[in-house]
């Protein structure tokens, strides 16, 4: 009831004015009788969706850094109960608490928004977003009036936005319209595990997944299509590909693991082949981008992030021109990768990656788009450390 409640708030713009005007006055009205915490910092992934990403890779790294011992940490999630976090509280999201919580908290870390469609943010809060991609689909300001992604009426008044390159800084300043240094090259706190992974740790994974070393593994990770909805305006996804096929012409000896993105998972209907294996809820999709030999997706941010791994890629664009006229693209992927337009053509490049110069071609493809795209990587949270250290505490 609440997920359709919260996508009608959403998508109907009447009713979502109504909320945030209503809101943002009754909210700010609260605060006036709200003091600010110094040492609270407020986390959450995706709204609220997960204990992940960025924002938990800062967190992680914050609870064992002696700059940050007499801080209170707060995690808000739309189920509690479902998470153990480390250290600190947990907050249901969507609750009066929640957002006495954020407008108290004298720092946000989060990867996409805390506001719920609101405008909380006081002058003494530090925001800190890492978002959850670099933007190969268009967004913010760039997208068209017709569009049906969410358009939050609040700005985007950030302090400090993680980005992993000149192309992704410049992109995030015009659309959340920044002002000069929000960005900062400092690479995605998640990916500092990609690009320190090595050999042990791959083996290790694999091990853990019941891969043995022999096997080739495949991680297929598409995006959603926002503008093909139910009739309770979920996400339906449903690719054009028949597991069967793939088993039958990449053999037993390939494993393919499907990533489903979060916003499609009720409409992503998977094989029961004994060799597809379903890892939408497996808590970190790092751990599947490391274990795997290869990655598939189609328009998904997560080249991005997989080519710091330098191991091949391949688009499945077989819907491209519908989805460039209906979302929009920044460039054409397919000018950068390997990729097909069916699931034949998708196979028959998994075959060629068997020969050795094929799968350097590739790779050497790969590390192109890493060069262009991704420079920075590694160090990310010591950088975000540092900076909420230097602008929030002293």
């Amino acid at each position: 009831m609440k997920k359709k409640l919260v996508s009608f708030l959403k998508y109907c713009k009447p009713v979502y004015l109504i909320y945030y005007y209503l809101g943002t006055w009754f909210f700010n009205f609260i605060r006036l009788f709200v003091r600010t915490d110094d040492r609270l910092i407020l986390f959450n992934s995706f709204g609220g969706k997960f204990f992940n990403d960025s924002p938990k890779a800062v967190y992680d790294r914050m609870i064992q850094d002696p700059r940050f011992t007499d801080c209170r940490f707060v995690w808000a999630f739309e189920k509690p109960e479902a998470y153990q976090i480390p250290k600190g509280e947990k907050i249901r999201t969507d609750t009066f608490r929640y957002f006495v919580t954020a407008m108290k908290a004298r720092c946000w870390v989060t990867n996409s928004s805390l506001e719920r469609g609101l405008g909380l943010r006081g002058k003494h809060t530090y925001f800190v977003n890492t978002w959850h991609g670099t933007p190969l689909k268009k967004m913010g300001s760039d997208l068209a009036q017709d569009n049906t992604s969410f358009k939050s009426k609040n700005s985007w008044n950030m302090d400090l936005l993680t980005t992993q390159s000149a192309y992704e800084s410049e992109i995030f300043t015009r659309v959340f319209e920044l002002a000069p240094g929000v960005c900062q090259i400092t690479g995605l706190p998640r990916n500092d595990e990609l690009g320190c992974a090595d050999e042990r740790q791959r083996s290790q994974i694999r091990e853990r997944l019941g891969l043995t070393e022999k096997e080739r593994v495949i991680l297929y990770a598409p995006t959603f299509r926002e503008y093909e909805k139910n009739s309770a305006r979920e996400c339906i996804f449903a690719p054009p590909v028949s597991w069967e096929r793939w088993q039958e012409v990449l053999g037993e000896n390939t494993v393919i693991l499907v990533r489903a993105h979060y916003e499609a998972l009720q409409a992503m209907h998977l094989s029961q082949e004994e060799r597809v294996l379903d890892m939408s809820d497996y808590p970190s999709l790092n751990e599947l981008m490391i274990a795997s030999d290869v990655l598939i997706s189609d328009y998904s941010s997560v080249f991005f992030d997989y080519s710091i791994l330098e191991k091949p890629m391949i688009c499945f664009a077989y819907d491209y021109d519908q989805y460039e006229q209906k979302r929009g693209m920044y460039f054409d992927i397919r000018s950068w990768l390997d990729w097909g337009s069916d699931q034949e053509a998708v196979l028959h490049i998994l075959g060629n990656l068997e020969n050795q110069e094929f799968w350097k071609s590739s790779v050497e493809k790969t590390r192109a788009f890493k060069r262009r795209f991704v420079e920075n990587s590694g160090h990310a949270v010591d950088a975000v450390l540092d900076r909420i250290h230097k602008n929030f505490f002293y």
